[in-house]
C-alpha cells in the first residue's frame, strides 16, 4: 500500500519547478565561486608564496564562516523570505569573491587576509541553502521534496564540474584573478533574475493557479496537527528547546557532518591530488576533476527521484534514511579502493562513483529537515548544515596534513571510516515519529 497519496501533476511545467530549475542554477553559481579557488590554488600558492597546509587555511576559513553563519541566515530566511535573502545572499558573495582578486601579490601576512576574505564569503553563501530549504518547505508537497532538492543540489555538481575548465581556461589566457571577476558577474546576473522571478510563497506568486495551490497546501504537512496556524505563522516563536534535543535534528547534523568532510575532499584537494599525486598536467587534472562532479549532479538528480519513489512505495524512512544510510557506506568502499588504484583514470573514476554514491543522499538531508521542521525548517537544516561545514573545514585542513604524514591513502580511508559512521548516525531518524512541532 502506498505510503503517501501521489497526486497528479499538471501537464504543463508549473510554477514550483520553475522556480526550482533557477535555484539550480543559482546553486551552480554559488560552488562556482567557492570551488574557484581550489583550481586557482597553484598560481595562487606561488603568487603568495603559500604551501599546500596554508591554502588549507584559506579553505577552511571560507567553512568556518559558511558554518558560524548557518543558524543566522536559517533565522534570517524566515524573517526576511528566500526571495530575498538570496538575492542579497548572491550581491554579497559576488562582492568577496572580488575582494579576493584585490589582495595584492606582495603584501605581508596574504595568508590572513585571504583567510579573512574567504571567510566573508562564507558568511554571504551561508544563506543559500536555509533559505532553498524554506521555500522547498513553502511551496513543495512531501512527497515532492526529494526531487526538488535533487534538482536544487544538482546545481552543486554542475557548478563543481564545470569550475575547473571554465577556470583554468580564463586562469590561462588572462590569469587567476579574471576568472574571479567571471564568477561574480554570473552571482550577480543569476541573483538579479531570481529576484524578479520568485516570491515567498505560492500565494504571493501571480502566475500560480488554484490547482497547483490547492496541490501545494494540500501535501505540505506530514500530520494536520504539525501545521502552522494559518494567520502569521512566520511570527510563531521559534521553539529551541525541541530543535536542540530532538534526537533527529542531532542525527542529521551528525550525519551531515559526515557527508561535509568527504564532500570537501572534492571540493577543496581532488584538483590538487590529481596535479600533484596523480601527475596529471593542469589539463588532464581538470578534465579528470570533471569527474567527481558529474558523477554528483547525477547522484543528486537520481538520488532525488528515487527517495520519492521509494517514501510513495514503502515509507518515508526506506526512501529517505536507509536509502542515504547505504549510500553512505557504499561512499566509504570506493573511497578505499580509489585510493589504492595504481592507475590515476582508474583512481579519477573510482573516487568520482563515491562522490556520486554520496550525492545520492544529498536531497535526503534537506526533504527529511523540511518534513519534521516545517516552517521552522531554515533554522533546523541550517543547524545541520553548520554540522557539515564543520566537517568540511576540518577536512581541508585535516587531509593535507594527514597526507603529509601518512600519505594520502590514508586520508581516503579516515574519510571511508568517517563515512560509516554517517551511515549509522541515519538509523536513528524516523521522519514521522521525529516530528518536531505538534500542536
Amino acid at each position: 500500500m502506498s505510503a503517501i497519496s501521489n497526486p497528479n501533476p499538471r501537464s504543463a511545467l508549473p510554477v514550483r519547478y520553475l522556480l526550482v530549475l533557477w535555484l539550480f542554477v543559482l546553486s551552480a553559481v554559488a560552488y562556482l565561486d567557492r570551488t574557484n579557488i581550489s583550481i586557482a590554488a597553484v598560481r595562487i600558492g606561488r603568487e603568495f608564496n603559500i604551501n599546500n597546509t596554508h591554502l588549507g587555511l584559506v579553505i577552511s576559513a571560507f567553512l568556518i564562516g559558511y558554518a558560524s553563519f548557518q543558524i543566522p541566515a536559517g533565522l534570517l530566511a524566515k524573517c526576511l523570505g528566500p526571495r530575498r535573502i538570496l538575492a542579497l545572499g548572491a550581491v554579497w558573495w559576488s562582492v568577496f569573491t572580488v575582494l579576493t582578486t584585490l589582495v595584492p601579490p606582495g603584501v605581508r601576512s596574504a595568508v590572513i587576509i585571504l583567510m579573512l576574505v574567504r571567510f566573508g564569503l562564507g558568511a554571504g553563501e551561508a544563506t543559500m541553502y536555509p533559505a532553498t530549504s524554506l521555500f522547498v518547505e513553502r511551496w513543495f508537497p512531501v512527497q515532492e521534496r526529494g526531487k526538488a532538492n535533487g534538482l536544487i543540489f544538482g546545481g552543486v555538481g554542475i557548478g563543481s564540474g564545470l569550475t575547473p575548465p571554465l577556470v583554468t581556461a580564463i586562469m590561462l589566457h588572462y590569469g587567476w584573478r579574471a576568472s574571479f571577476w567571471f564568477s561574480a558577474a554570473v552571482g550577480l546576473l543569476v541573483g538579479l533574475v531570481w529576484y524578479i522571478a520568485a516570491r515567498d510563497t505560492p500565494d504571493a506568486h501571480p502566475m500560480v493557479g488554484d490547482e497547483e495551490r490547492k496541490l501545494i497546501d494540500g501535501g505540505r504537512f506530514l500530520t494536520a496537527a504539525a501545521a502552522p496556524t494559518p494567520a502569521h505563522p512566520e511570527k510563531q516563536k521559534i521553539p529551541w528547546s525541541l530543535i536542540f534535543s530532538s534526537r533527529a535534528t542531532l542525527a542529521l547534523t551528525l550525519s551531515y557532518f559526515s557527508f561535509g568532510y568527504i564532500a570537501w575532499i572534492f571540493f577543496g584537494w581532488f584538483f590538487i591530488y590529481m596535479a600533484q599525486v596523480r601527475g596529471l598536467n593542469l589539463k588532464a587534472s581538470a578534465l579528470y576533476s570533471m569527474l567527481p562532479f558529474i558523477a554528483m549532479t547525477a547522484g543528486c538528480l537520481l538520488g532525488g527521484v528515487l527517495s520519492d519513489w521509494l517514501a510513495r512505495i514503502y515509507s518515508l524512512r526506506v526512501g529517505r534514511c536507509l536509502l542515504s544510510s547505504v549510500c553512505l557506506a557504499i561512499t566509504a568502499v570506493f573511497m578505499i579502493l580509489g585510493s589504492r588504484a595504481h592507475s590515476p583514470v582508474v583512481a579519477g573514476v573510482v573516487l568520482a562513483c563515491g562522490a556520486g554514491a554520496l550525492y545520492i543522499s544529498q536531497s535526503s538531508y534537506w526533504a527529511v529537515s523540511a518534513d519534521i521542521a516545517g516552517e521552522y525548517v531554515s533554522v533546523v537544516s541550517g543547524m545541520m548544515n553548520m554540522g557539515g561545514q564543520i566537517g568540511g573545514a576540518i577536512t581541508a585542513s585535516l587531509t593535507p596534513l594527514i597526507a603529509s604524514y601518512f600519505g594520502w591513502e590514508v586520508s581516503f580511508v579516515a574519510a571511508a571510516v568517517i563515512a560509516l559512521a554517517g551511515a549509522l548516525a541515519w538509523l536513528a531518524i524516523d521522519p514521522r515519529r521525529d516530528v518536531l512541532i505538534v500542536r
